[in-house]
C-alpha cells in the first residue's frame, strides 16, 4: 500500500483533514478535494511539503469529478484509496424546508459518493485493489431532529456502502463506512455552550470525539491488515448510538 494515492473528499479542514494527515504519516500522498475555503487549501498543502495536494472542485457535479480525477492520476498517480468525506448540512423540519435544502445535503453528502466512485472503482478493478471508506454519521444510523434531509443522506450511504463492497469484493476493493458521533471540529466549535453541554450528557464517555480518532480508523481501513473487513459500519460515537 506504500506510496497509493488516497483521495480524500473535504479533505483540506474537520475530520477530513485529520484524515489527510493521518493517510500521509502512513506513506500516501494525497489529493484533497475542497470547494469552498481556498486560505484551508494552501495551509494544508504548505504543511503537507509536497505530499498533499488540494484540488478544488464540486463533487455534486459528476463532469467536474471525472474530469479531476483524470488530473489527479496524470499528476500524482493511480489512486488506491478513495474516502468520501465531503458533506455539508442544512438543517430545518421537514414541513418547512426549501427544496433545494433538500437537494443540496443529498447532492453534496450522497450523490457525490456516487460520482467518485463511478469514475475510481472501474480503475480499481482493473489493478485488482482499492479501498473506499464512506464516512456517515451517527445521525444516518439514529436520526435527528431537524435533520431528514441529511440523516437520509447519511443512511444512504450507509446502503450503498454494503451494495459497493458486494459488488467488487472479488476484486480485491473493500468498502466500508465509518459513522462518527459528535466531533470536536469548527463546526461544533460554533455551538453555543449549553447545547454542547447538553449533548455530552447524552454520551456515556463524556466527552466528544477527537478528528484524529477518526482519522486512525480510516487508516486501519486503509491497510493491509484490514483486508478481510467489507461492507462494515463502525461506530464511533462514545457509546451515544448503540446500533
Amino acid at each position: 500500500m506504500e506510496n497509493n494515492v488516497a483521495v480524500v473528499t473535504g479533505g483540506t479542514r474537520g475530520i477530513g483533514l485529520a484524515i489527510s494527515q493521518a493517510l500521509i504519516h502512513e506513506g500516501h500522498t494525497v489529493a484533497a478535494v475542497y470547494f469552498g475555503n481556498n486560505e484551508a487549501a494552501a495551509k494544508f498543502e504548505k504543511e503537507t511539503e509536497g505530499k498533499g495536494k488540494a484540488f478544488k472542485f464540486d463533487v455534486a457535479n459528476y463532469n467536474a469529478c471525472e474530469k479531476n480525477c483524470e488530473e489527479i492520476e496524470d499528476k500524482m498517480g493511480a489512486i488506491g484509496v478513495l474516502v468520501n468525506n465531503a458533506g455539508i448540512t442544512r438543517d430545518g423540519v421537514l414541513h418547512k424546508m426549501p427544496l433545494e435544502n433538500w437537494h443540496d445535503v443529498i447532492e453534496t453528502n450522497l450523490t457525490s459518493c456516487f460520482h467518485m466512485c463511478r469514475t475510481i472503482v472501474p480503475r480499481m478493478r482493473e489493478r485488482g485493489h482499492g479501498r473506499i471508506i464512506n464516512i456517515s454519521s451517527i445521525n444516518g444510523q439514529k436520526g435527528q431532529f431537524g435533520q431528514v434531509n441529511y440523516s437520509a443522506a447519511k443512511a444512504g450511504m450507509i446502503g450503498f456502502t454494503k451494495a459497493l463492497a458486494l459488488e467488487n469484493a472479488a476484486k480485491g476493493i473493500t468498502v466500508n463506512a465509518v459513522c462518527p458521533g459528535y466531533i470536536e471540529t469548527d463546526m461544533t466549535s460554533m455551538m453555543k455552550q449549553e447545547v454542547l453541554d447538553s449533548i455530552i450528557r447524552q454520551i456515556p464517555v463524556s466527552r466528544m470525539g477527537k478528528p484524529d480518532e477518526m482519522a486512525e480508523i480510516v487508516s486501519f481501513l486503509c491497510s493491509e491488515n484490514a483486508s478481510f473487513i467489507t461492507g462494515a459500519t463502525i461506530s464511533a460515537n462514545g457509546g451515544q448510538y448503540m446500533a
